[in-house]
Parts: C-alpha cells; sequence; structure tokens
C-alpha cells in the first residue's frame, strides 16, 4: 500500500495528492502516466504524473472526480493510504530524449486546457532545470477552476491565461492567445505541445497547421485501463492504428483523426457501444498483441 502524504483541494472536484512511491519516482520522466488503485476491488485509474521528487520519493496526481474511483480516491485523506500505484507507464515526452545542444535552441510553447495543466506543468518543469523558458498558454472555463497558476509562473517564461468567461485573464479561447502571440507579436516556435479536453486540442492542432507549427498533444485524456487491453484508447494517426497508453500518451497533433477518437469515446460509455466497437474493429480493437481478448 502507498501513503498519502499530501492531500490539497484544488477546485470543487480537482483534488492534489503527494503519494509515497519510491520505485516509480526514481524512474519517471515528463509524459508519463500511473495508474492508480484506491481500494482493493476499485477500479484502475490512468492518471499523468504531475510532479515527483526523487529525493522525498514522491510523485504528485491531480484528478477531477468524474466517477466512482476518482469519488473513491478523493475521499482518503493525508495519512491514508490507497492499495495500488503503478508506473512510470507511457512513453516520456520527445523532448527528455534531445541531445542538450539541440534542446537548448528550441523556442516552445505549450497550450493547456482544464486539468491539462496538471501533465503540461511537469514538461515545462523539467525544462526550466535544463535552463530551457517555455512560453504557456494555460485555459479555463472560468477563474474557478483554474489549477496550479502559481507554480505555472515559477517555471515559465512567459505564462498567458485565459478564460472563456473572461472572468480572468484574456476572454476567449487558447486558440486566440496563439494567432496573437504568432501573427501579432510575431513570435516564432519549433514547436508546440497542447494537452487538454480532445475538443481543444483539435482546434489548437487545425490552427497550428494554417501556422505551419508542429505540434504534439496528448491523447491522455481518452484512457481508460492504461494497459492497451480494453481498446478505448485505439486512435487513427496517420492512418495508422495507435494506442494512447502503450504507443503514447503523445503523438503528432497534424496526424491525428481526432473526429474518430471523439466519436469512439462516446460509444465506448456504453456497453453496447463497446461490443459494437470489438465486433467492427476485431482484432485491432486491443493494444499490445491486438489479439488477447483482454475486456472478455
Amino acid at each position: 500500500m502507498y501513503k498519502i502524504l499530501k492531500k490539497e483541494i484544488l477546485t470543487d472536484n480537482i483534488f492534489l495528492m503527494d503519494i509515497e512511491a519510491h520505485r516509480v519516482a526514481d524512474n519517471c520522466l515528463p509524459g508519463q502516466f500511473v495508474i492508480v488503485r484506491a481500494t482493493e476491488d476499485g477500479e484502475r485509474i490512468p492518471l499523468t504524473i504531475c510532479d515527483y521528487s526523487r529525493e522525498d520519493g514522491t510523485v504528485t496526481i491531480v484528478f477531477q472526480v468524474l466517477g466512482a474511483g476518482t469519488h473513491i480516491l478523493s475521499g482518503l485523506e493525508a495519512g491514508e493510504y490507497i492499495q495500488d500505484i503503478v508506473g512510470p507507464l507511457g512513453r516520456a515526452s520527445e523532448l527528455t530524449e534531445l541531445p542538450m545542444d539541440e534542446l537548448s535552441k528550441k523556442k516552445i510553447l505549450f497550450v493547456a486546457g482544464g486539468v491539462g495543466t496538471a501533465p503540461v506543468y511537469p514538461q515545462v518543469k523539467w525544462l526550466k532545470e535544463q535552463g530551457v523558458d517555455a512560453d504557456v498558454i494555460v485555459g479555463a472555463k472560468s477563474k474557478n477552476i483554474l489549477i496550479l497558476e502559481n507554480e505555472m509562473k515559477a517555471v515559465a517564461g512567459n505564462l498567458y491565461i485565459t478564460t472563456d468567461d473572461g472572468s480572468y485573464g484574456a476572454h476567449g479561447m487558447v486558440t486566440s492567445v496563439i494567432e496573437k502571440l504568432v501573427k501579432e507579436e510575431g513570435k516564432k516556435y519549433d514547436v508546440c505541445i497542447a494537452i487538454g479536453p480532445m475538443i481543444m486540442m483539435k482546434f489548437v492542432c487545425k490552427l497550428t497547421k494554417e501556422l505551419d507549427l508542429p505540434t504534439i498533444v496528448s491523447l491522455n485524456p481518452i484512457m481508460v485501463d492504461g494497459t492497451g487491453m480494453c481498446g478505448a484508447c485505439r486512435v487513427s494517426v496517420g492512418g495508422e492504428i495507435k494506442f494512447a497508453c502503450v504507443d503514447g500518451p503523445e503523438f503528432d497533433g497534424h496526424l491525428v483523426d481526432f473526429d474518430q477518437a471523439m466519436k469512439r469515446q462516446q460509444l465506448y460509455k456504453s456497453a453496447e457501444g463497446r461490443a459494437y466497437l470489438k465486433e467492427q474493429e476485431g482484432a485491432s480493437h486491443h493494444g499490445g498483441c491486438g489479439h488477447c481478448g483482454g475486456d472478455e
């Protein structure tokens, strides 16, 4: 079992926890995720690693209460224990693989939407530790659900905040800020990394394609099982079948078929929809070998 060292309520239904997990902390890198199980009979919940401390042996998770598993997790307090935490899983950010001389020359723009701010933070923090400043746009529906603002300020080169209702920062969508930075202020970026709701990433990629700005997206929002066995995060990337949890979660955003992925998300919510997808997709329904029948 794994001890909860800290619990913080970020908004009404978004929570932050520091969990003691030495092996995960020793091996994780920005962009990876863990699978958490609050209780012995609880569901597996894939959550991106928001932060980590190798010295303290801790990993930080941020989660929004959306179902039974996250509801149970949110009821636990500091000093109590979660049943399991497995990781690090998924592929680390491509930035961590670049030679230092190449990385230091990169002009990088991050775009975070809602809870997507949590997986953006460790990447920006890691870059800061390497001496690289990145610009960051954080979008939220309103001020009261904005998270990690102070933490992001401490590591971002420039931080731009926008809210849909204009209650804080700029009024509008993150795409408006991208257009302003590139078209009006003449900023040049080598890569954009966007993490947030699928619909946000879709329109960010639509814009950055027009701007000829290479864009990486993280498809952690569509993960369910986190092992490639359930078929939930099956996605078409450049016409090839990929699974966010085992092949990603990061992909070239300009190659992702967002419309298909969002349609699958809706179908996957019902037993009838899952049965339909399994029938239609056959052996390619699952990740890994594709033939395991993992949800049977």
